[in-house]
């Protein structure tokens, strides 16, 4: 019964932020704030997007796949990070755990490949913008976005599986304030080094490739740009790769740090580490609907469209 209760335990414990107890409640406030950001962000631009006929194109279709994978990586974290701090709920059921990594890392990996696919929207639609209804079809649209889904669900499934076969014996406690792949494995006492070469090598593989075509298909988009003639074509040309670039900083900058600092920042405390984990979870997916309809002219005319026909109602 001990050994079947180590490979199935029915909870685990949150600590939250540790050494910062005695704030838990106000750091909850600004995650609070932050996630109606995000979840009302990005059902606005869902509902713009679905409702509008001159939205239904590639650009705004990866947009609105990317909204919704945000309103996912947002819901998974911080709802169960702020009945942490505010009620002290700090249990979480294996199975909970479980989903709730399989969700965070996933998300992850689809945001990353969303990015990919909108980098290449952008490479056809600059480079060979004749071209761009015959390439960029709804059947190949169709195509690119199941085959974000399976990528992603095939590369993050196989943690599941890898932390189901832990024994977890020792301590079911967590340093943090939500289940990641090898945060969890590091609790048990069985050999874990499988965890830590799949955790870290695969997924990451795939969003470094995902990186590396970003920046190739952005060499090619560089390339075309400055081979236009007039300045202003060169203007508005740049200018509608502008939202998709700040969005590509926001959500690579923050990772590859975070990625630096728990691998050799080991001077930093650990809830500085924690709380910066935290807000890279919750702040991207409250930005990412501000940067597009700031940037992006055919939402920022939708959207005032939208709540002037509101206002006249």
């Amino acid at each position: 019964m001990y050994n079947l209760s180590c490979y199935n335990p029915a909870s685990f414990t949150l600590v939250g932020i540790p050494g910062l107890e005695k704030l838990h409640i106000w750091i909850g406030i600004p995650f609070c704030v932050i996630y109606v950001v995000a979840i009302v962000g990005n059902c606005i631009l869902l509902y713009l997007i679905a409702v509008e006929q001159s939205l239904h194109e590639p650009m705004f279709i990866f947009l609105s796949m990317l909204a919704s994978t945000d309103l996912i990586l947002s819901t998974a974290t911080v709802p169960k990070l702020l009945t942490n701090l505010w009620f002290g709920s700090q249990e979480i059921t294996f199975s909970g755990c479980l989903t709730q990594m399989f969700f965070l890392h996933f998300s992850f990996v689809v945001d990353s490949a969303i990015l990919l696919a909108m980098a290449f929207d952008r490479y056809v639609a600059i480079c060979l913008p004749l071209r761009y209804s015959t390439i960029l079809t709804p059947q190949v649209i169709v195509k690119i976005m199941v085959s974000i889904i399976v990528r992603s669900f095939s590369v993050i499934l196989p943690d599941v599986f890898l932390l189901r076969r832990l024994p977890f014996c020792k301590t079911r406690v967590i340093p943090h304030t939500y289940c990641e792949h090898i945060g969890v494995a590091r609790l048990s006492s069985a050999d874990i080094s499988i965890n830590i070469w799949y955790g870290f090598s695969v997924p990451l593989m795939t969003v470094i490739s995902d990186v590396i075509l970003i920046a190739v298909s952005y060499i090619f988009i560089l390339r075309a740009v400055f081979l236009l003639s007039s300045q202003g074509a060169r203007q508005k040309a740049l200018s509608t790769c502008g939202s998709h670039i700040c969005v590509i900083l926001m959500f690579y900058t923050p990772a590859f740090f975070s990625i630096l600092a728990h691998r050799f920042g080991h001077s930093v405390p650990r809830n500085v580490l924690i709380l910066f984990a935290n807000f890279y979870v919750a702040i991207p997916p409250a930005l990412n609907p501000v940067v597009y309809g700031v940037k992006t002219k055919q939402i920022q005319d939708k959207f005032l469209l939208f709540f002037s026909l509101r206002k006249t109602q």
